[in-house]
């Protein structure tokens, strides 16, 4: 995780000033992303595995986070928050910022994934194929091989940041970027849930994981801002007038 957010905030800040704002002020924003990020990402866990991992136990339990227990999407979620607040107090233009930031998002979020791996978290269901993995006696998928989903998650954001990163360049108005994040990361997230196991995905939403749900949901958001934000922004731009 710690590696994800270097990365993120030294490309974010590398390319912010393309779009006239200067690397301080991402650098600034750090500490209160990681905050709303962080807050974000373990209240998604606790809501999402009250059940089974918080009801009955003492309170403090909830913060208990070097156990174990974020869930990306709540990080998402809270990290936009924080930037909105900051966004409007430093005055900084909300979707110019939003672009700049968002390619960095994908990259931390490959190391992020790498480091699931490693933890055993987020695994994957039980497979027989060549690059299946094994993870360690005591593991909850008991000794089985399963998909190695943090992998394929973990290499799509790599492909997504690339994405993004060539769109930064030629994009046609501010917001189209962070607009296309959305699209490409719930279509991506959406197939992964497909492949993995660290929860039963009738439990909550019949059919579907509850991170298909929210997939579903930030893909329409992302949708909706494709359509409504250059409308917005050509119906704010000053008409030139004849002498």
């Amino acid at each position: 995780m710690a590696i994800g957010f270097l990365a993120g905030f030294w490309t974010a800040g590398r390319r912010a000033p393309r779009n006239g704002i200067k690397p301080e002020t991402v650098l600034d924003l750090g500490f209160w992303l990681m905050i709303g990020a962080i807050v974000g990402a373990r209240t998604l866990h606790v809501v999402s595995y009250w059940k089974e991992e918080f009801a009955g136990k003492p309170f403090t339990e909830i913060f208990m986070i070097q156990n174990g227990g974020l869930v990306f999407y709540g990080g998402l979620i809270g990290a936009s928050a924080a930037t909105v607040l900051y966004a409007s107090w430093k005055k900084v233009p909300l979707w110019k910022f939003a672009d700049a930031l968002i390619p960095s998002l994908p990259l931390g979020h490959f190391f992020g994934r790498l480091g699931c791996l490693m933890s055993g978290c987020c695994f994957g269901k039980s497979c027989d194929l060549p690059w299946a993995v094994q993870f360690p006696t005591g593991h909850e998928t008991e000794g089985q091989k399963v998909h190695p989903v943090q992998v394929y998650e973990a290499m799509l954001n790599l492909l997504l940041y690339v994405v993004l990163e060539l769109l930064y360049k030629r994009k046609k108005f501010d917001g189209q970027v962070f607009a296309v994040y959305l699209i490409g990361y719930s279509l991506l997230r959406g197939i992964v849930e497909i492949f993995r196991a660290d929860y039963r995905p009738g439990e909550y939403f019949g059919v579907l994981t509850p991170g298909q749900v929210i997939s579903i949901f930030l893909f329409g958001i992302g949708l909706a801002l494709l359509v409504v934000l250059p409308r917005i922004q050509r119906s704010t731009v000053p008409s030139k007038t004849g002498p």
